[in-house]
């Protein structure tokens, strides 16, 4: 991942953090499940686009490279971390 790349994703997630820790406060003050389940969607929704963003990542650069190397092991590889990443995404 490129160093601006790896940044802006750090950033995120410092965000996401932040809203967690949010969450976890508005649970100890015992606040309005409706509002706690509203942070808790809008933090799925922010890992989402992390996850997202980090998958085209990963396809731009590793994925690639190896399928434009020669090397058949390391393409298959590829292709099958793909395949088990996006069944994890259609949970």
């Amino acid at each position: 991942m490129k160093a601006e790349e790896r940044q802006e994703v750090l950033t995120r997630l410092l965000k996401i953090e932040g809203q967690i820790k949010g969450i976890a406060r508005m649970v100890e003050e015992e606040r309005y499940c409706i509002d706690i389940l509203h942070q808790i969607v809008a933090v799925q929704g922010a890992l989402d686009r992390v996850a997202r963003r980090t998958m085209r990542q990963h396809l731009e650069t590793c994925v690639a490279e190896a399928f434009q190397s020669k090397a058949q092991q390391q393409r298959s590889q590829k292709v099958d971390e793909l395949m088990e990443m996006f069944s994890r995404f259609g949970k």
